[in-house]
């Protein structure tokens, strides 16, 4: 008889001991707070990129008056 993914994953923590399920419990923490982690990363590199975009655009500005001068 094939189980349900939820039956089947119900099952295998009624047969843990204590210590796997807190390694399991660690584990989800684990991934449900690196998101977090990534949305923060993602805001400073995008942060970044315009910042380095807007430095780049400047020099060129600079550059284009020296050589009209």
């Amino acid at each position: 008889m094939l189980l349900s993914p939820k039956l089947a994953i119900l099952q295998s923590l009624d047969a843990m001991n204590k210590v796997q399920m807190e390694e399991v419990l660690d584990y989800i923490k684990g991934i449900i707070h690196k998101p977090a982690k990534k949305v923060d990363y993602m805001a400073f590199k995008k942060e970044a990129m315009k910042e380095i975009k807007q430095a780049l655009r400047q020099e060129k500005g600079k550059r284009k008056l020296s050589a009209a001068a």
